[in-house]
């Protein structure tokens, strides 16, 4: 379990820079993702802060990632003999619009997320990692943009 929490930070790190550079180049095109709902989200004090990062976030993650990635593609690819990296397309299509309110720029981004963590899960076969990076991710979005009040995207658009 320790290797598996290690890789999932490491992972959830990778793909938290990832987004951030992808949010950046987005900006610089015109393209960007309406934050209205992780702003709406942000906790106002310290007991917000501990009830999102320790149960809110916890429960999103684990929640996500047994439907998007344990149902859909380990469940049908050991279950059905279908191929994992075709069950990883659909999973992460159906990750992304399960993001609507996110705008169609975050369903685009939440999509591409999604078939990371899915070749994640398909390359590790382990839920637990992809559950810590699904979580580090959102967590990090939480605590640099609500917490820190900072924009790393900024810098690079």
């Amino acid at each position: 379990a320790g290797a598996a929490l290690g890789w999932g930070v490491a992972a959830g790190v990778l793909l938290y820079v990832g987004n951030e550079i992808a949010a950046g180049l987005g900006t610089r095109v015109g393209a960007t993702a309406p934050e209205r709902l992780r702003e709406a989200m942000a906790p106002a004090d310290t007991r917000g802060w501990a009830l999102l990062l320790g149960v809110v976030l916890p429960i999103i993650a684990v929640f996500e990632e047994l439907l998007f990635r344990g149902a859909l593609i380990g469940a049908m690819a050991f279950g059905f003999g279908v191929d994992p990296w075709l069950l990883a397309v659909g999973s992460s299509v159906a990750f992304g619009l399960g993001h609507g309110a996110q705008g169609r720029i975050g369903i685009v981004v939440t999509g591409v997320l999604g078939f990371a963590l899915a070749a994640v899960f398909v390359f590790t076969g382990s839920l637990l990692v992809v559950i810590v990076a699904h979580y580090v991710v959102n967590a990090l979005e939480f605590v640099v943009h609500e917490g820190l009040d900072r924009d790393p995207a900024a810098t690079i658009g």
